[in-house]
């Protein structure tokens, strides 16, 4: 009774109230409700603000991140100004033994980060395909500066370089880990094995074999006429795509049938895992694949300038400075692994490198050459060929019984230093370096008088 009483006296008293004041208190609620919308809004956005913020300071720290690692990862950075002053030099037209010589400086960091990013990416994508990449990738600047020398038709310049990086490959890169790594393990035996070496050489010889046979067909014929030179060429291209099935056969079976054999000291190591992220490792790899294309140029077009201003054979820059800088990477990674008594690692990077360059580099440029009608051979010359053959030979013996001292690294590092005394003092020209010489029983008067 009394609640009813009290229901409907609320009632008639709500009912009671002036219209002005509902519609007061409509209005206000109204304006709660727009500002709690509003404030909504704001909030929203400032999310997005802060979120949108946020992905591009992530983005600016990944960057920050990966420039650090792919500059400041290496200890040639040092070098890496020399690349803009190449760039500045050629610009202003300096003297072109400058640009050369800033060019061939720029090159040495380029080409070890190049090999950086090409390790990165093989993080990603399988131990198959990041092995055909590093046998491609693992002497780029190599192999650009042959493309470019024979756009060039600097056909020797093309020939000399690559045989001088594969005796910087196997006299300097592995002579001097050999001898590192004798001095740093003196108290223990250094092993490695020899079946991985073995391989090696038996390509190394195949390839000896295919640069012999130019040159011993040349000299048994005469060498003198068209007829032959055009015989020794045919012969080139064909050893040529015998090489490349050869090499082929080699990354399949370095990569699939005896994986282990290549692979055997590297399972010991930690897990290693990428510092920068696939694409950006791409991304970097092809500017700087640009960077070492441009130099590469500026190389090729000063070098006879460069040899003629600093009393330098051509012969000498071709087969020790270039192959220095194109194996700078190779060389500190195989004596780093020699430091550290792991020679099967530091044989498959020396001996690795000159096998690709043998097999595969040398006859992919004649077969390029082939295609763009410039008239490359795989006949290096006598001396050249020599030279080549006496360091397989060397380096196989070296090789041959499994275990490692310090001695035999300082015999094939003194191998080096001889023949590069040899093409110091060497002054005769690129074209026709040599007499032609006759075999035959009946002397010829004009082999005599040149």
């Amino acid at each position: 009774m009394h609640m009813n009483t009290y229901s409907q006296a609320t009632t008639s008293r709500s009912m009671s109230l002036p219209p002005t004041l509902d519609e007061d208190l409509e209005n206000n609620m109204e304006v709660c409700d727009s500002t709690n919308v509003k404030n909504s809004m704001v909030r929203k956005k400032s999310d997005i603000v802060l979120v949108t913020n946020n992905a591009r300071f992530q983005m600016l720290r990944d960057l920050m991140t990966n420039f650090r690692e792919v500059f400041f990862g290496t200890k040639l950075v040092v070098l890496f100004p020399a690349v803009p002053l190449a760039v500045v030099a050629n610009f202003y037209s300096f003297g072109r033994p400058w640009i050369f010589a800033f060019s061939l400086l720029g090159l040495a960091p380029l080409a070890e980060r190049v090999s950086f990013l090409t390790e990165q990416i093989a993080y990603f994508t399988g131990p198959t395909v990041g092995g055909l990449l590093n046998a491609t990738c693992g002497n780029a600047t190599e192999m650009i500066i042959a493309l470019l020398a024979l756009h060039k038709n600097k056909v020797n310049v093309v020939k000399l370089s690559l045989l001088g990086s594969i005796l910087s490959n196997l006299l300097l890169v592995l002579g001097s880990s050999l001898l590192c790594g004798g001095l740093a393990n003196l108290k223990r035996e250094q092993r490695y094995e020899r079946k991985q070496a073995d391989v090696n050489s038996l390509l190394l010889l195949l390839g000896l074999l295919c640069h012999l046979l130019p040159l011993l067909f040349k000299y048994a014929l005469g060498g003198g006429t068209y007829s032959i030179a055009t015989s020794t060429l045919q012969l080139s291209r064909a050893s040529s795509v015998v090489m490349l099935l050869a090499y082929v056969a080699y990354i399949f079976f370095q990569l699939k049938t005896h994986r282990k054999l290549f692979d055997a000291q590297e399972e010991d190591d930690d897990e290693e895992k990428a510092v920068i992220g696939f694409w950006s490792a791409f991304s970097w790899l092809v500017g700087m694949t640009l960077v070492i294309s441009l130099l590469s140029e500026y190389v090729v077009a000063t070098i006879e300038a460069a040899s003629d201003s600093w009393g330098i054979s051509v012969s000498f820059i071709s087969i020790i400075l270039l192959p220095i800088v194109g194996n700078a990477a190779e060389h500190a990674g195989s004596i780093i692994f020699a430091y550290k008594n792991k020679l099967d690692i530091s044989l498959g990077v020396a001996m690795g490198s000159a096998t690709q360059i043998s097999m595969f580099v040398v006859p992919l440029s004649v077969v390029v050459a082939w295609i763009m009608g410039i008239r490359m051979d795989l006949d290096f010359n006598l001396l050249e060929t020599g030279c080549l053959a006496f360091t397989i030979i060397i380096t196989a013996f070296t090789l041959q019984d499994g275990t490692s001292h310090y001695m035999k690294g300082v015999i094939l590092f003194l191998c080096y230093i001889v023949i590069g005394a040899c093409f110091f003092v060497l002054k005769t020209p690129l074209t026709d370096q040599y007499p032609k010489i006759n075999f035959g029983a009946e002397p010829s008067f004009e082999a005599i008088t040149t």
